[in-house]
């Protein structure tokens, strides 16, 4: 059984095989279309001058318009394969870890109150949602991001995972949503259109829609009379009169109607076809098939293409060309009739469609990951808590060939690590590893572990906690603020995961002492458990009050040569040395000559 990277390079291989063969043939029936049109050409001037008959131009003007259907369908496809492509190359960037920069960021997801989000790289460029996002719709990027924001339950978890097992091997379908989403990434607001959808009526009803086109047909046939029966032009300005009063009328109301999907056909087209082919997708886990069923009702992927044609049509009176025809025929009024028409009937059906539809492209962007990274194990959660033992974690964002693996286990009487060790030797990165792999796990994808179990825990970090000058505040205040936070969720229903880095360094050290005692205590007594680095030596020795609940661990480096070297291994007990004046020295900093060494 072949892995990622061959099964991309191999299909990567047959697209760009299938793209230069496309070329050719596009190549072949340009030359051919010339060939036609001078053919044409010379046939059409020899019929001006009586040396053939006329019906011989008939000839090559329908081998020509034959040949631009053909190359429209061979462009058509084409641009299928390009897609097929794209979906690759992005793929292969993904396995080669080169995918920043090349995906979907979604910084807008950061809400910088969140309590880990941007401690955890969570969303922006080389973020962990640009890794996972494979999403085609906005309803699909939007469920990813709250999987990610908001940690599952144990049961809930386990249903995600049996789906991403089951969608994990299907390459073709992979493929396909990036094929039939013909490039464009659906911008449709779920929560904008589904409110849409359930609003009440906001126009009237059939009787106003007949009597509408009752309006414009007479419109169109006093026009007509005008033009080819030699009538009075009154009745056509009559007509049109009333059909600019109606439009008056309804101005206001037509808007409103419109205005939540004016412009939309492109993406609510791009929404069908995803909608169509989860559809046709065999479906064995009780989650894919319970999805599939919401979706089945009313044939959902028809309805929508419904919708969007009707968009498509609308969308018609912007045409410079076609607006006089428009404002004869009361266009936006007719079609904004026949979208309320279509809202009255499927409107309160949108939600549950737009849920549906993220809630499987969520499910198919963590089985691309779960594909591309086969070594990665599900982890196994459970209900009793709290609990993490984490067997060789290492960061899913650092490169499987850099990364160290670790283990980490807390749970039953031990509570706290304090991790201590010396600049750049891999605190903070322990924390972050920790927490975006307890991020992946209670969304329902697979670990960068050896193994991993744990229970539903909520997520606390103070790894990114920044001052602020708009605002006034200080970074100290700005981590005694999430601190806050932390203790708040650390009373909630589901036991914390507390990941602080450096705690309270903003303060002098018998401060921070007390304060980083007392925070971490008062913690552990709402039975959270966490991860604490320091570099603060007294800090390491106050824990030694939790007793059993506590434990010290560190990181270690070595000068050799002049320069330093991090193992970034994990070890028991206090660090015993810093880093901090040969660092200095080694950019060039004069720290005196006798100056300690470390301690």
């Amino acid at each position: 059984m072949s892995g990622p990277r061959d099964t991309y390079e191999r299909r990567l291989a047959e697209r760009r095989a299938e793209l230069a063969a496309a070329d050719r043939r596009d190549a072949a029936i340009a030359h051919l279309r010339l060939v036609v049109f001078v053919a044409g050409t010379a046939l059409a001037i020899a019929a001006a001058r009586g040396v053939v008959d006329w019906g011989w131009v008939w000839l090559p003007a329908a081998g020509f318009l034959a040949l631009v259907v053909v190359h429209g369908r061979l462009l058509a496809g084409r641009a299928c394969v390009e897609a097929g492509c794209r979906h690759y190359e992005r793929g292969l960037a993904r396995v080669d870890g080169r995918f920043a920069g090349t995906g979907v960021t979604r910084t807008d997801f950061a809400d910088a109150a969140h309590p880990y989000a941007a401690d955890l790289d969570l969303f922006g460029r080389g973020s962990l949602f640009e890794l996972l996002c494979t999403a085609r719709t906005r309803a699909g990027e939007a469920t990813l991001a709250a999987w990610l924001l908001a940690p599952a339950g144990a049961e809930e978890v386990r249903a995600r995972q049996a789906a991403v097992a089951e969608l994990r091997p299907r390459v073709d379908l992979r493929e396909d949503l990036e094929v039939l989403a013909g490039g464009v990434r659906a911008a449709v607001d779920p929560e904008r259109l589904a409110a849409w959808g359930a609003a009440p009526a906001d126009l009237p009803g059939r009787g106003a829609r007949l009597a509408a086109l009752l309006l414009s047909a007479f419109a169109l046939a006093a026009l007509l009379a005008w033009a080819f029966l030699d009538a009075p032009l009154a009745p056509f300005l009559a007509a049109v009169g009333a059909e600019l009063a109606v439009t008056h009328a309804w101005r206001d109301r037509v808007g409103r109607v419109t205005s939540t999907i004016d412009r939309a056909a492109a993406e609510l087209a791009v929404l069908a076809r995803v909608v169509e082919r989860f559809q046709r997708e065999p479906a064995e886990s009780p989650r894919l098939a319970e999805l599939r069923s919401r979706l089945a009702p009313a044939s959902a992927a028809a309805r929508i293409r419904q919708l969007a044609r009707l968009v498509q049509w609308l969308d018609a009176r912007r045409n410079q060309l076609f607006a006089p025809i428009a404002l004869v025929l009361m266009w936006p009024v007719h079609f904004a009739l026949a979208i309320e028409a279509w809202r009255q009937r499927w409107g309160r059906a949108v939600g549950g469609w737009l849920a549906a539809v993220g809630e499987l492209e969520a499910l198919a962007a963590l089985a691309a990951y779960a594909y591309e990274h086969p070594r990665d194990p599900f982890p196994e959660v459970v209900e009793a808590g709290p609990l993490l033992d984490g067997e060789g974690l290492a960061h899913p964002l650092i490169d499987v060939r850099r990364a160290v693996p670790n283990d980490v286990r807390l749970g039953g009487r031990l509570r706290v690590l304090m991790v201590s060790g010396s600049n750049m030797s891999g605190k903070s990165t322990l924390l972050r590893t920790v927490g975006t792999n307890v991020v992946l796990a209670l969304a329902g994808a697979p670990v960068r572990a050896r193994a991993l179990r744990l229970s539903p825990l909520a997520v606390g970090a103070t790894l990114r906690v920044q001052d602020s000058l708009e605002t006034g505040v200080s970074r100290f205040y700005a981590e005694i603020t999430r601190l806050r936070q932390l203790v708040d969720l650390a009373s909630g229903p589901t036991p914390l995961l507390f990941l602080l880095d450096e705690i309270l360094g903003g303060t002098n050290s018998a401060d921070r002492t007390v304060g980083a005692e007392s925070v971490i205590r008062g913690l552990v007594e709402k039975g959270a458990i966490g991860l604490v680095t320091t570099h603060d030596l007294a800090l390491a020795d106050a824990i030694a009050s939790l007793g059993d609940a506590a434990a010290n661990v560190h990181f270690e480096d070595r000068l050799e040569a002049g320069r330093l070297h991090f193992d970034y291994r994990l070890r028991p007990g206090v660090v015993t040395r810093s880093n901090a004046l040969e660092l200095m020295r080694a950019v060039g900093l004069d720290v005196g000559a006798g100056a300690p060494q470390g301690g």
